[in-house]
């Protein structure tokens, strides 16, 4: 039972649903999260620890850059989770931080490595 209240806390802030709708795209960096959300690091670091925490997402080192991709095997249920990602996808936030992520120049984001 407090593993199912872990998730449904980490999923009652809208910066951590904001991360998931644009990790629901494919795995991203801090860097690229930190710019698309126009959020500093520590800010999205916590909140990403948050989320790994309730079983969400799962993190990789790279050098100095922290990769991040929604789990696989979900603590949510993968039945859950793509629910959710559909509705946050339907959001005009989302679709505010995607293009922001899409805007983008090579050498700030999708090249942390």
């Amino acid at each position: 039972m407090k593993n199912i209240a872990r998730i449904f806390k980490a999923l009652s802030d809208e910066t951590r649903l904001r991360i998931l709708a644009l990790l629901s795209s494919g795995e991203l960096c801090v860097c690229d999260l930190m710019a698309a959300l126009e959020l500093p690091q520590s800010t999205v670091s916590r909140h990403l620890a948050y989320l790994r925490n309730a079983g969400l997402v799962d993190d990789e080192r790279r050098g100095v850059w922290m990769f991040y991709r929604l789990k696989q095997e979900s603590a949510l249920g993968n039945e859950l989770l793509l629910l959710l990602i559909a509705k946050l996808n339907e959001s005009n936030q989302t679709h505010r931080d995607r293009k922001a992520l899409n805007a983008l120049p090579d050498a700030q984001g999708r090249s942390c490595s």
